[in-house]
């Protein structure tokens, strides 16, 4: 059972998620804020394994909040699905830097909604990935930052791997890409995470491009 907390500024979006998280048999709502710091106390005392943020709060914003629950040990296994209003909002970058797992656009579609907090609740991916890596690129870099190496201690299948992760590839696309089966692409995921002490594949994306191994419009 995903334990889920919605923060958002207006009540009938927070009533309108509530009744479709409460919807499903895997997942329900223990607790509903209406601003950046009730979230952050919420997910702590509600034992939440997920909040949905929206990134524009009163008191302390969904970003504020973020990187307050990133940075609490006692909430290390809690993630954030960031929830904006378009997928250009620069706010998202922040979000992601200050630990978000991912995020959604607010007209995403009830069922695209519930995948989507399954998929950060399990740490699988990163959600919408095309949109994501690009905003990524144009945030952290200029398109003539010269490609590098990128992050030390990986190997060059390793590498591959992180490049084609920053792009927004899942692993069955990683595995077709490069001619691995959807198991062994997985687990250079997970070693690229170890290695590189990344707590999801949203900071992988960051890092591939903060470390120039992969460059906007590239």
């Amino acid at each position: 059972m995903i334990r889920v907390l919605l923060a958002d500024d207006q009540t009938l979006v927070r009533a309108s998620f509530a009744m479709l998280v409460d919807s499903a048999p895997d997942m329900r709502v223990v607790g509903q804020a209406a601003n950046g710091r009730e979230a952050v106390e919420l997910a702590r005392s509600a034992r939440a394994d997920l909040v949905v943020m929206d990134v524009r709060m009163p008191e302390l914003d969904g970003i504020g909040a973020t990187r307050l629950i990133a940075a609490d040990e006692d909430l290390a296994g809690v993630k954030v699905l960031v929830l904006t209003t378009y997928d250009t909002d620069e706010h998202v970058m922040q979000a992601l830097r200050a630990g978000a797992s991912g995020f959604v656009v607010k007209d995403i579609r009830p069922a695209e909604l519930l995948a989507a907090i399954r998929t950060v609740a399990a740490g699988e991916a990163l959600l919408s990935p095309g949109p994501t890596s690009r905003l990524i690129a144009r945030a952290l870099a200029l398109p003539e930052t010269p490609a590098t190496g990128g992050p030390d201690g990986l190997s060059d299948r390793e590498r591959e791997v992180l490049a084609l992760v920053a792009r927004g590839l899942n692993n069955t696309e990683i595995a077709e890409t490069l001619g691995l089966s959807p198991l062994t692409a997985k687990t250079h995921v997970s070693r690229i995470m170890g290695k590189l002490a990344a707590r999801d594949r949203a900071q992988l994306v960051i890092i591939a491009y903060e470390s120039g191994l992969v460059r906007p419009g590239a």
